[in-house]
């Protein structure tokens, strides 16, 4: 992406919130009157945030590697972070990312990528979402299987003059998460479609509730590094990643 094609001027990054600012509006009235994912209801995830990034913690390399990406020339100095608070990817992230960012002494300010309504469409436009960051979303979808998707979290490294040097989308790697999530919601003989569901739900909320929810957090991060490493190191990033 060519930087003069960006909306992210100096103006708009500030514009965004800290992570104790969005913590903060995600349990206000404001925030609990916005649709949520496929038209439910939303929770207050904001006490489940706060405690997960009391929990959160760095190793000693993801620390000193974060802090050696930030002291070289054009190093990482900003993170844009869009997400959605009833995003189980977004709920594992973000505590671990607001911490990276704090440990290399990076700005982050998170910004809310729906308005009033959830954002459905492959090709976000600030005229059908006007109360949106629609037009930020543009720049970072998420192209898999032929499709563009409107994936979250989206956390875009810059340097202190918003050069862009990595995109970290929705999940690592490691996480398969699309043939994880069919298998633990895939029917059984015998069974009932609502039964089914019922039981796909218990079964993703457990894995949200393991031990592997911070195995995948650990991995985004460690992810992000060597991604910016390799940045910094070789120039550029296979196509896809930056």
């Amino acid at each position: 992406m060519e930087r003069t094609q960006s909306v992210v001027t100096p103006e708009r990054f500030a514009s965004g919130l800290t992570f104790a600012q969005y913590v903060r509006y995600v349990g206000t009235p404001e925030n609990l009157a916005r649709e949520a994912s496929q038209g439910g209801t939303r929770r207050d995830w904001s006490g489940w945030l706060r405690q997960a990034y009391e929990r959160a913690r760095l190793t000693g390399a993801q620390t000193a590697a974060i802090r050696w990406l930030a002291a070289q020339p054009g190093g990482p100095a900003k993170v844009l972070v869009l997400a959605e608070e009833w995003s189980s990817d977004c709920r594992r992230d973000l505590p671990m990312l607001a911490r990276l960012a704090e440990a290399g002494g990076l700005e982050l300010r998170i910004f809310r990528r729906d308005g009033a309504r959830f954002m459905r469409s492959q090709a976000p436009t600030l005229a059908e979402y006007p109360d949106s960051n629609a037009d930020l979303m543009a720049e970072f979808m998420n192209v898999k299987g032929g499709q563009a998707w409107a994936s979250i979290p989206v956390a875009a490294f810059y340097t202190e003059d918003l050069a862009l040097l990595h995109r970290y989308v929705e999940y690592p790697a490691i996480y398969h998460k699309d043939r994880i999530v069919a298998t633990l919601r895939a029917p059984r003989p015998d069974e009932a479609r609502e039964q089914t569901q019922a039981r796909g739900d218990r079964a993703f909320m457990a894995m949200l509730e393991s031990p592997f929810f911070h195995v995948w957090a650990c991995a985004a991060v460690d992810e992000v590094l060597s991604a910016l490493y390799e940045r910094l190191v070789v120039g550029s990033l296979p196509e896809g990643r930056a």
